[in-house]
């Protein structure tokens, strides 16, 4: 995606119009639009004050995603009691459909004990409740598989 773009996306997910932010910038509408179209770069200074405007990093407007965006935000805004009522793995077995298969052919048994113990140790040496065990043996198990 294209600077001019990120521009556009974090500008029209922020709610504001072009006029709006070139008047809180003191530079003109075409100005903004000459931005958004890649016609023409806002310098440091401006880059600084559009991510600030827009509520996002300079790093974050560079390579913005408002789909990204929107997701980051819906977590944030879920709460514990809607976390619960989601089934996440028929949730993420729509994307990758061996969660909802590979109990059929894997002999959990075998892992389960494995895992358990890494779990307990987790709790005991850290003092994690099981949840934060959990996400901390699910980050590892990500690291290696990402060859971290």
């Amino acid at each position: 995606m294209s600077l001019g773009s990120s521009l556009f996306n974090a500008r029209k997910k922020s709610g504001l119009s072009q006029e709006e932010v070139a008047e809180k910038l003191g530079v003109s509408r075409q100005t903004i639009s000459k931005w958004e179209l890649d016609e023409t770069l806002p310098d440091i200074w401006q880059s600084k004050r559009l991510a600030g405007l827009y509520h996002v990093t300079v790093d974050e407007l560079i390579d913005f995603d408002a789909d990204v965006k929107e997701i980051e935000q819906v977590i944030a805004r879920t709460s514990e009691k809607t976390e619960q009522k989601i089934d996440w793995t028929k949730m993420w077995g729509k994307k990758y459909p061996v969660l909802t298969t590979y109990q059929e052919k894997v002999d959990i048994g075998h892992y389960a004990a494995a895992l358990e113990e890494l779990l307990q140790s987790l709790k005991t040496s850290y003092g994690y409740n099981d949840l934060d065990a959990m996400l901390v043996l699910k980050d590892i198990l990500s690291h290696i598989w990402q060859g971290k």
